[in-house]
């Protein structure tokens, strides 16, 4: 075995007895095993004992951070955009020492990471209200979000809003900011990446290029912008309320749900698809009101109607994915959910049916047993993704105004979250 003066951080080179490799030498908890990051971006475990040879080709240096403002254009020919970060693979970068990944806030970091997103536009400004993963989010991070983009949005020398966000639940935070932001007169573009940038496939370049493009483009929407396929090639901008995470770690893992995208976007290019809110000169409202005591509940075969009562000690509304066109065990089964949902309802809960297929819309009146859920009280979504079910159904719950439409509210079409021209 060669004598190996390395540390972690450091590039180098190393003989095998059949090939030589090289990679960035990372924390390991084995003190055997010389843990390495190749080129392609995967991680691996070498037996020091078969290593014949190695050598330091580059000594690790710990990066002084340096602060600075942005630098706008001095030909004045590229538009002006706010960045909203708060977390996710797209806002990290690599810590060489143990593998891992460090958040990326600071401002000429993200011009060394992204150069050519300053290309497209300037960024006037940047916030980060937050640096967490998505599943750490609540309800109050998709407020402090949204009041970032209002801000933004009513700044005249602001084309458009990106907010870079962790994947997993992404989807969420995209229905919350189409229900919060009211008058929308610019686009808020949520992006992200899949992987992280010191990997060769990593998506997160040319989302951030297509976001850039969109954010200063002529299309108010909420929307959600990233890879259309697992090519390098566009990417989709989605409907913020009709999209949804379909793979767990594929480049184009965001999909439109009973709806279509709203424009093929390249890095110097829009190619749009159909209609969409044009840009304006309206003043953005926030409108952040929100109820957290909802729920969203999967029904299983054999599912126990008694769930129900849980629920009602403590939340004012259920969002139930229901199988098929919306059903669930009625009077011909044994374990008949109908009195349950008829007390509870009658006690003031509200609850509403979305479908566990996700593509598709519910419809009660093909069934007997849909006609009796509809009967006992239960809201049927038609053709709305329970995520953004279940956020509207917070919004909704959350103005004290609205008491007794929640029906009424949850099936008016507030941000492209129904689709009529849908057929089931």
């Amino acid at each position: 075995m060669a004598s190996l003066n390395f540390n972690s951080g450091d590039y180098v080179r190393l003989r095998l007895a059949k090939k030589e490799t090289e990679g960035v030498v990372l924390e390991s908890a084995d003190s055997l095993i010389l843990l390495l990051k190749l080129k392609s971006g995967y991680n691996v475990g070498i037996a020091k004992e078969n290593i014949l040879a190695g050598r330091v080709l580059k000594k690790f240096k710990e990066e002084k951070k340096v602060v600075q403002d942005f630098v706008e254009s001095e030909d004045g020919k590229k538009k002006n955009i706010g960045l909203v970060v708060t977390g996710g693979t797209i806002a990290s970068k690599l810590d060489p020492r143990t593998g891992g990944v460090a958040p990326l806030t600071d401002v000429s970091e993200f011009r060394k990471f992204y150069p050519e997103l300053f290309e497209i536009v300037n960024v006037k400004k940047i916030e980060v209200p937050f640096m967490l993963a998505s599943e750490s989010m609540t309800s109050e991070h998709w407020i402090e979000i949204a009041k970032a983009c209002e801000k933004m949005l009513n700044d005249k020398d602001i084309s458009g809003a990106i907010v870079t966000h962790g994947t997993d639940f992404l989807h969420y935070t995209s229905a919350a900011l189409s229900f919060f932001l009211k008058n929308l007169n610019k686009p808020v573009v949520l992006t992200y990446s899949q992987r992280s940038i010191d990997r060769a496939s990593s998506d997160a370049n040319l989302n951030l290029q297509c976001a850039a493009r969109m954010a200063i483009s002529d299309c108010a929407e909420v929307m959600l912008v990233g890879h259309a396929s697992t090519n390098d090639d566009f990417c989709y901008a989605m409907p913020g309320t009709k999209v949804r995470k379909l793979h767990s770690s594929k480049r184009d893992a965001f999909k439109v749900v009973n709806a279509s995208p709203i424009a093929k976007v390249f890095p110097d290019k829009i190619e749009f698809l159909g209609q969409h809110r044009p840009r304006n000169k309206d003043k953005v409202e926030l409108d952040v009101s929100f109820n957290d005591k909802v729920a969203l509940v999967k029904f299983y075969p054999g599912q126990d109607s008694a769930i129900l009562d849980f629920y009602a000690l403590k939340y004012k509304g259920l969002v139930i994915e229901a199988a098929g066109l919306g059903h669930l065990p009625v009077s011909e089964a044994e374990h008949n959910w109908i009195p349950k949902l008829k007390k509870h309802i009658r006690d003031g809960l509200v609850v509403c049916a979305a479908s566990q297929t996700i593509f598709g819309r519910l419809d009660g009146y093909v069934y007997s047993n849909g006609r009796e859920l509809m009967d006992a009280g239960v809201i049927f979504l038609e053709d709305m993704l329970a995520e953004t079910a279940l956020v509207k159904l917070g919004f909704v719950l959350g103005h004290h105004g609205w008491k007794g439409k929640a029906k009424e509210k949850m099936l008016e079409n507030f941000s492209g979250e129904l689709n009529d021209r849908l057929g089931v």
